[in-house]
């Protein structure tokens, strides 16, 4: 039975597309440094970090260390976007990699940090691990805390057979073993990716049990038994490491371990924390509650009614003023405790500023917040003076120091607690004084620290004069006072609230409180009126009536006074009588009545007062004026100077309208406001487009990707991250809205485009692309408009158009092949090289004018052919007279020629191994000698047994170093293991190489031809041949058992769309012009001649040999000759006696009258015929003769007639040479010229 052979393009319908190039997948796999940073970032034990203490996690677990990430800024950008997942945050939320993270929270107890190294002992191992022999090594210092082990991996990469380089992975494990007690798991790691040269990697492995402590690495990955898959694991070395243990009690620090690669200098660190925490007050008396911290926004919490009994809590964590003047005042580690002491204290004012601080007040924006929130972080020495002052100013309080304690004396509703008048003040009475209008402000600007732009911010206050917040008293007072500014800076401040408060009081007290009154008075009451108090004043001088005086007797609803007259005419309504109590204390009551100097009070005072103390009254027709004490200065033993500032008070409410015009924010709400876009988090770019090409570069063929996008507006710069084939990511930095990757693959690549903001901080998302590249994998466009013209009757010359890809005239080839069929049946697979391939850039070759199909493709640089084969045809008339004299078929006797890595298969000739691809190590200097450092052109390559000749024409594929991938010839071969190339470049480097060798074979013809003489011999030659694939039991493209092929493509096309191009055969021929004196291609008659392309053609010998040459260029691919023959023969050739020098007049010879007669010699001998060649005289030539002026019975008669002449004689009637001697001419007719 005959095996079918299948024919067809997949049924008609589609032809596949063409299978992708080899590739290499990019070198990934890097080395990296870390820096590793601590800082102190507070004194005293602190609360911690803010989203993680907000949120109430536990310290020392993960969520709370991630969590506090988002509070970690590097160069102002968090290290963990604010809304990623504490639990499980994702590597896109970071917008820095590979950080890691150890805070100390300033206890008095708390542990070092481990992993910070204080002494290091190096010790080298260099064995390598292999999977049935792990790499132990043991450890018996009792000091060492770790271990860091460093592994080594040579090369890590994997080739297959068609010549791809991929990434490979290893897994491995580093167990340890504590005394003897049997090995564990620590680190079971894989390690990914691809690296041309040596990766290294290192482990840290602290310890937790006792010594003697082992040590051992164990490979999990197979071991490698190819040349083609490279992963090697060496335990290079082992470091023995004591930590330093300092624990830096009662301080705050980080540790922060970084990767170098993400910075171009130590980056810049802050952090957002809840700082130091502070005593809070206790239970209060009477059971009146304990006061709370709001863990969101550090306000203290005061039960209502809450009194404060004297006694200090534990220290939390607060944003309250007052107590944290408290805690520096008291506090000896970094505060004034060694000389300020609770006992120097009046605790009771800084409670009461206290409560008053964290009361809520309207935040501006619909919520409410604590009146004073003190957030700072004091760096620096400061004057204690200037530093108590700005704390205390932070909630409107200054400092007072007086018989023997400290005080702290703060701005807000306060009643009056003295009374003044003419009965108690000095001659003197009262002296006013005024500020002046130009000292007054009617816009303030109040600067702060913003917390969510992390930057100083500004509030203006008093210019809501348009717009939709427009306030009357704003308008009113640009009226008065035009514009005039102030600056000042809110210490501690983080609120916009806040700032806007102190901006509102500083406006109210310059409006209000414009006036300064100084008098003097006796220690009676000089001693008990302290700065800060508020005191009423009746004044008759500037009243006009006296208001005020001495109590001449009193009982608790009545008292007398010593000012009868001037009572008589008081009138007005809301009519308060005010008094002095023993006790100094100031009590005000409803006057009922007043008889004849006795005002009735109601309701009842609390006790009687003292006679001679201080009474006051007022009504709405006359009101006491209120002051602020500024300052007491004792004048002498006797007498104090007071000076106050007028106090706004409303005697009926008993009330300051100033301080809920400071609180209020009716009427007024805080737009909003973006102050800058710098730390904004921009958008990532949109339209984002990735367009291939293949650009030229040095003169060579490089593919790219050119990605672009739409900039984002107030974007400056940009993070794009790439991988191929699922690789490593590779992030680059970018200026430009585009970005270029050269040399790209086939493929897939996919793109991550960031944007940065000013302040380097990521988008939070990405613009993501996936593209499908073809890289150089996608073949060239097919040879165009073809013709062929004739040159002489030996040549043709083709003309085709300049090919219009990059990489072909860059680096391509242009291939001519023939098929001798004229139906135009051939293919480019089934025929062969007609002449040397040329120059991609190329566009006419001189050939050999020969009958059948001139067959072209083009090639480009990654040796891939155009699709489509561009074809003419020659068909020449058949030489009418000429004689065939052999006929050789070698493929019908069964290929008995010579044979040199070919065999006989299934009746073709085909090579016996593929094409392989060789690797090895390079190195490129000027090789005197290699590898001297010194840069040049020789590229010195060793690959153990190449098997490569001087001549070859490879690819060498260069990885790692500045060696240019392309082809080059080998140059020399010093031994079986060395190679040299040249190269254009001159450089000094090193690195890895694969050789893409074509494999070659050779089959010389069984038959030598001799035609026993020199002749110009007619030669043709016939050769078919297909490529298929090696092995192909799943493959079309294959011989079957008897030789056919599944996939008869000089008939019908790919059937599985593979078109084999990359193999070749082609014919060759040399000649001697001495007798061969055997068979043997070594015969020195042959040995010193070249073998020439065997074209259709005349060539000129005696002797001829003949010789094919196969090539593949891959190792999937063979080749084989399914019709090999040549045909020789003689053209017919005519010789006649010529005038000497004329070859075209005839010059008549003259006969002999010798009986022997003329010998005639032709003037180049003619072929009769050899041995093997139709025999000895089997082609003689034909004489013909012509008698001038012959007579009757004249004739002639030839013998000896040979390839070199005949012999002639002319006799008359009388069978006698005539005499005289006629002349003749003659013609002769035969095969072949001699020499």
């Amino acid at each position: 039975m005959t095996d079918k052979i299948i024919r067809g393009a997949f049924f008609g319908l589609f032809k596949p597309p063409k299978p992708p190039k080899p590739f290499k997948a990019p070198d990934t796999l890097n080395s990296k440094q870390f820096a590793t940073l601590q800082d102190l970032i507070s004194e005293g034990e602190i609360e911690g970090f803010a989203t993680p203490s907000k949120l109430g996690l536990t310290k020392g677990n993960s969520d709370y260390n991630n969590a506090a990430l988002k509070d970690v800024f590097l160069n102002n950008t968090p290290v963990l976007n604010k809304n990623a997942s504490n639990t499980n945050p994702q590597p896109a939320d970071f917008n820095f990699q590979d950080v890691g993270f150890t805070p100390r929270f300033g206890t008095a107890n708390q542990t070092h940090i481990p992993g910070i190294e204080g002494s290091e002992s190096v010790s080298n191992v260099g064995v390598k691990v292999t999977n049935s022999a792990p790499v132990t090594r043991q450890i018996t210092n009792t000091a060492v805390d770790a271990a860091k082990i460093v592994v080594t991996f040579p090369s890590l990469q994997r080739f297959n057979d068609e010549g791809d380089i991929y990434g490979t992975s290893v897994n491995l494990k580093i167990q340890v073993q504590y005394n003897g007690g049997g090995f564990s798991d620590v680190i079971n790691n894989t390690v990914t990716g691809r690296s041309a040269d040596a990766y290294q990697k290192q482990y840290r492995v602290s310890f937790t049990g006792a010594f003697p402590i082992d040590i051992r690495v164990v490979r999990l990955t197979g071991d490698s038994s190819s040349s083609q898959l490279q992963n090697d694991l060496i335990f290079t070395s082992i470091t023995e490491v004591v930590d330093d243990k300092q624990t830096y009690p009662n301080s705050a620090y980080t540790n922060l371990r970084i990767d170098s690669e993400q910075f171009s200098a130590i980056p810049d660190r802050s952090y957002r924390i809840r700082g130091v925490k502070v005593r809070i007050p206790g239970a209060g008396a009477s059971n009146s509650g304990t006061p709370t911290v709001d863990l969101q926004t550090g306000r203290i919490i005061y039960p209502s009614g809450y009194i404060f009994n004297g006694t200090m809590g534990a220290a939390q964590w607060c944003s309250c003023p007052a107590l944290i003047l408290l805690d520096l005042l008291t506090t000896e580690r970094y505060g004034f405790g060694t000389h300020i002491k609770d006992s120097n204290l009046d605790l009771f004012s800084f409670i009461a500023a206290s409560k008053y601080a964290n009361e809520l007040v309207d935040d501006g924006f619909g919520g409410q917040e604590a009146r004073f929130s003190c957030n700072v972080n004091i760096q620096g020495s400061t004057e204690a003076f200037t530093l108590i002052n700005e704390l205390a100013g932070v909630m409107r309080c200054f400092p007072i120091w007086s018989e023997g304690s400290i005080t702290i004396s703060q701005d807000r509703p306060t009643d009056p607690s003295y009374l003044f008048s003419l009965a108690n003040v000095g001659e003197g009475g009262f002296s006013y004084s005024g500020s002046s209008l130009k000292q007054r402000h009617s816009i303030i600007n109040v600067s702060y620290f913003n917390m969510d732009s992390r930057e100083i911010d500004y509030e203006v206050v008093g210019d809501d004069t348009t717009g939709t917040n427009i306030l009357q008293e704003d308008i009113a007072r640009q009226a008065k006072l035009g514009i005039v500014k102030k600056d000042i800076k809110a210490f501690a401040c983080t609120s916009r609230g806040q700032a806007r408060r102190l901006g509102k009081a500083i406006l109210l007290s310059q409006q209000e409180e414009t006036e300064i009154v100084t008098f003097t008075t006796s220690i009676d009451s000089g001693a008990i009126v302290r700065p800060g108090s508020v005191i009423s004043v009746n004044d008759p001088v500037r009243g006009g009536e006296r208001r005020s005086g001495r109590i001449k007797s009193a009982t608790t609803t009545a008292i007398t006074v010593d000012n009868v007259k001037d009572l008589t005419t008081f009138t007005g309504t809301n009519k308060k009588c005010s008094v002095i109590l023993p006790d100094g204390s100031v009590e005000t009551r409803n006057i009922l009545s007043i008889t004849n100097g006795v005002i009735s009070l109601d309701p009842a005072l609390s006790a009687t007062p003292n006679v001679n103390s201080i009474w006051l009254v007022q009504s709405s027709k006359l009101e006491a004026q209120a002051f602020r004490v500024i300052t007491v200065e004792e004048q002498d033993s006797i007498n104090f100077v007071i000076t106050a500032l007028s106090y706004n008070y409303d005697y009926v409410t008993q009330e300051s309208p100033k301080y809920a015009a400071i609180d209020s924010m009716q009427g007024v709400t805080l737009p909003a406001r973006t102050v800058s876009l710098l730390n904004e988090t921009k958008d990532p770019p949109a339209n984002l487009k990735a367009e291939e090409r293949i650009v030229i570069i040095n003169n060579l063929a490089v593919a790219k990707i050119i990605l672009s996008w739409k900039s984002v507006t107030g974007v400056s710069q940009y993070l794009v991250q790439y991988r191929f084939n699922s690789t490593n990511w590779v992030s680059e930095i970018v200026f430009r809205p585009d970005f270029e990757i050269l040399n790209t693959e086939h493929g897939t690549y996919e793109f991550r485009v960031f944007s940065y903001n000013s302040g380097l901080k990521l988008s939070t998302t990405s613009t993501d692309l996936t593209v499908n590249a073809e890289g150089k994998s996608k073949a060239p466009g097919n040879v165009q408009n073809l013709t062929m013209e004739p040159v002489t009757n030996k040549l043709v010359r083709l003309r085709w158009a300049e090919a219009i890809d990059p990489d072909v005239i860059h680096g391509g080839k242009v291939y001519v092949r023939h098929s001798n069929q004229t139906d135009g049946s051939g293919t480019f697979q089934n025929s062969i090289d007609l002449i040397e391939a040329l120059s991609g850039n190329t566009t006419e070759a001189v050939c050999p004018s020969l009958e059948g199909e001139y067959i072209l493709k083009f090639r480009d640089d990654q040796g891939i052919f155009s699709p489509g084969e561009t074809s003419i045809i020659l068909d020449l008339p058949d030489l009418i007279d000429s004689q065939q004299i052999l006929e050789d078929k070698e493929h019908t006797n069964g290929f008995l020629g010579t044979k040199t890595n070919v065999s006989v298969v299934g009746g073709g000739l085909e090579l016996t191994d593929p094409a392989v691809v060789k690797t090895g190590t390079y190195v490129q200097d000027d090789g005197n000698p290699a590898g001297s450092g010194v840069a040049g052109t020789v590229i010195t390559v060793t690959s153990t047994s190449h098997g490569i000749a001087v001549g070859e024409f490879l690819k060498f594929n260069f990885t790692g170093g500045e060696a240019v991938t392309g082809e080059y010839t080998v140059v020399s071969v010093p031994n079986v293991n060395t190679l040299t190339i040249s190269s254009t470049n001159t450089v000094a480097t090193i690195g890895n190489v694969s050789i893409d060798r074509g494999l070659r074979g050779i089959y010389d013809f069984e038959t030598i031809l001799d035609l026993g003489a020199v002749f110009s011999l007619n030669l043709k030659r016939f050769v078919q041949s297909i490529g298929f694939t090696v092995g192909g039991a799943n493959t079309i493209d294959a011989l079957i058992p008897n030789g056919t092929f599944w996939d008869d493509y000089a008939q019908n096309g790919n059937f599985d769309g593979e078109e084999i191009n990359d193999v070749s055969a082609s014919m060759t021929v040399r000649s001697t012009i001495s007798a061969p004196s055997s068979s043997s291609y070594t015969n020195s008659d042959f040995a010193t001649k070249p073998f020439n392309t065997f074209a259709n053609g005349v060539f000129k010998g005696r002797g001829f040999q003949f010789r094919l040459t196969l090539r593949s260029e891959s190792i999937a691919h063979n080749i084989s000759i399914q019709q090999l023959s040549f045909l020789a023969a003689f053209e017919s050739r005519t010789e006649r006696s010529y005038v000497s020098g004329n070859t075209t007049s005839t010059a008549p010879l003259t006969s002999s009258s010798s009986t022997s007669g003329l010998n005639v010699v032709f003037g180049n001998p003619f072929f009769t015929g050899a041995t093997g060649l139709g025999g000895v005289n089997a082609y003689l030539p034909s004489v013909g003769i012509t008698i001038i002026g012959a007579e009757a019975g004249d004739y002639f008669v030839l013998s000896n007639v040979s390839a070199t002449g005949f012999n002639i004689k002319i006799l008359d009637s009388s069978d006698s040479p005539v005499n005289p001697a006629k002349q003749f001419t003659f013609q002769a007719v035969g095969y072949g010229k001699g020499v």
